[in-house]
């Protein structure tokens, strides 16, 4: 029986306007095309510049993904801050929206000790009226939830799982056995080239943020894991991966993000807009991603 959360969770880019403002028939597009690929959208995860987005256009992003949302899709909703009475009532704030889980990062600016990590998630989880998940992202905060405080948390009723992006084969692979048969735990692979691989040895679900391009191929490669048909879900890690490359390769984070909405813009989705004090890509880096993403576009449609 499928756990509460499960399956494809993409982190979804934020569509922008041209004065900043949140692009709503962007966020309603984005949002059905994810429906029709029984994807489920991460709102103001890191693909959606979330430490960037004030409040206010936050919660127009929040509420107009519930409002379109699919019969059988779940909202989850990111949570970036280091003021932990603010975070506390955005999370609130997004539940009461409609959201369905809020799924918090840890607070950078100062690096964490194990035991602060703990009591951080613990008055989050203590203090939001709804399902909480933690978000271990090394890339953006430099620290690393550990294993024996994941295991902790695991405990709290109010946590409902990780959504883990530390590129570590094994440390995957423990959470993985750890937490497959915790009906009340989720373990999400947020490193795109293991979407497969962690499928395979058990996985709850995955977060690729290439799922914003490429949401037809994570839909038939989560529907070849649920068939345990390995090889077709080995080939559609293949060309999602070849997709990753186009936008990431030899870029910063941001960029690959500036990237990414070069690829959403080319298809009609939405605009190239970047919310300061990220920027869009040149004109010449914009027409090599175009460019580049051609060959690719017969995979995608």
């Amino acid at each position: 029986m499928p756990k509460r959360f499960s399956g494809v969770v993409v982190p979804m880019i934020t569509p922008l306007n041209t004065d900043f403002s949140v692009d709503i028939e962007a966020v309603e597009r984005i949002i059905n095309m994810f429906s029709v690929n029984n994807i489920h959208p991460l709102l103001l995860g890191t693909t959606g510049e979330s430490c960037s987005i004030a409040e206010a256009e936050s919660n127009r992003l929040v509420q107009t993904a519930v409002r379109a949302k699919g019969e059988n899709q779940s909202i989850y909703a990111g949570l970036v801050g280091n003021q932990v009475d603010d975070l506390i009532r955005r999370g609130n704030m997004y539940i009461e929206l409609g959201a369905d889980c809020v799924v918090a990062t840890l607070p950078s600016y100062y690096t964490l000790t194990p035991r602060q990590m703990e009591l951080f998630y613990t008055q989050l989880a203590d203090s939001i009226n709804g399902p909480v998940m933690m978000y271990n992202i090394k890339a953006t905060t430099q620290m690393t939830i550990p294993l024996e405080v994941v295991e902790k948390l695991s405990k709290h009723p109010n946590i409902w799982g990780l959504k883990d992006s530390e590129r570590d084969y094994d440390r995957m692979k423990t959470c993985i056995e750890s937490y497959k048969n915790n009906p009340d735990f989720s373990y999400f692979c947020g490193w795109g080239a293991q979407s497969c691989g962690s499928l395979q040895l058990g996985a709850d679900g995955i977060v690729p943020s290439t799922g914003n391009i490429a949401p037809d191929m994570y839909g038939k490669l989560m529907f070849a894991a649920q068939s345990k048909n390995w090889d077709e879900c080995v080939h559609w890690q293949t060309e999602t991966d070849k997709v990753a490359t186009i936008y990431q390769k030899d870029k910063t984070l941001g960029q690959s993000l500036a990237a990414l909405k070069v690829l959403m813009y080319s298809k009609g989705i939405c605009n190239k807009t970047m919310m300061p004090p990220l920027t869009e890509l040149s004109d010449i880096e914009t027409e090599t991603i175009m460019n580049n993403f051609k060959f690719t576009l017969p995979l995608t449609s």
